[in-house]
């Protein structure tokens, strides 16, 4: 019985020791969620208008160098995943739409943004186009630049025909969807009615507008990768908070219980001794 007793107080402080990690990671995420927040709602606007731009260009882009190829051969999956687990399903979530995206049997290549992203494809030998996988909390402006870059350069070669952008759109505190976005080819059909028309046919480029968007889909490309990063790293800090607030109530719970259950072992351990002695004692 002394041995039940000892094993259930050593399981009880386990599942402290456990708690107290998971309430650190609840604190933590919390303290950076307010200001991914802020970041996230401030670069919303701009990811909106980014897509929303290339209506003003109309049947231009067909004569660009990102318009639509014949065939699609092959392609690059730009992927934002976290940088660590203990997120509940977040990182799985993003992989199954990964998966989704290029369940054509089509070959791909990977962008791999978060260290998890990276670790999932290399592991499966997906080639990166990243000799070394950036962290999703580290990822600047400056890195989407030199990523935006890198696709436009690679599309222009015919290294691929198509790109997709795979990240977590942040709906609430408690909702967070993963989501694919085409990127390229551009969509010259896109169009948003009868006074849309009329604006684009008042709109005059130089020297072309093919030459015009050569020349920003870069930066086109890496605004929309910046608005995704922001909105899978809150995501990301959301679902993890949520996760350790979780787990937090069921270490407690479980202390409960084996308390319950600790001091049940230490009063039948009492009485077996108090028995024992009485016993003893009647037999002198």
């Amino acid at each position: 019985m002394g041995a039940d007793v000892k094993a259930i107080r050593n399981r009880i402080r386990s599942v402290e020791s456990t708690m107290h990690i998971t309430k650190a990671m609840e604190l933590v995420a919390s303290s950076k969620l307010r200001h991914a927040t802020e970041r996230m709602e401030n670069s919303r606007f701009f990811f909106e208008t980014l897509v929303a731009s290339l209506s003003d260009f109309g049947e231009g882009i067909a004569e660009c160098s990102f318009a639509p190829r014949k065939e699609v051969k092959r392609r690059a999956l730009v992927v934002i995943a976290g940088d660590r687990g203990l997120a509940g399903g977040y990182n799985n979530n993003v992989f199954k739409t990964a998966l989704a995206a290029v369940s054509d049997g089509l070959p791909y290549a990977v962008l791999p943004i978060g260290r998890r992203a990276g670790e999932y494809f290399r592991h499966r030998g997906i080639p990166s186009l990243f000799e070394k996988t950036p962290t999703l909390e580290g990822f600047s402006m400056e890195d989407c630049a030199k990523a935006g870059q890198l696709l436009a350069d690679g599309y222009r070669r015919g290294e691929y025909d198509e790109v997709k952008l795979v990240f977590t759109d942040y709906i609430t505190m408690l909702s967070q969807n993963p989501a694919t976005l085409p990127l390229l080819p551009l969509d010259p059909h896109k169009d948003d009615g009868e006074g849309e028309r009329e604006r684009r046919a008042e709109t005059i480029y130089d020297p072309s507008a093919a030459a015009v968007l050569d020349a920003i889909t870069p930066e086109y490309l890496s605004g929309m990768i910046w608005g995704a990063v922001c909105e899978s790293f809150t995501s990301e800090l959301a679902a993890r908070r949520t996760a350790m607030d979780a787990a937090s109530k069921n270490a407690s719970e479980m202390i409960d219980t084996l308390s319950l259950k600790y001091n049940r072992a230490r009063q039948s351990a009492i009485t077996q001794e108090i028995t024992e002695i009485i016993g003893g004692s009647e037999q002198q």
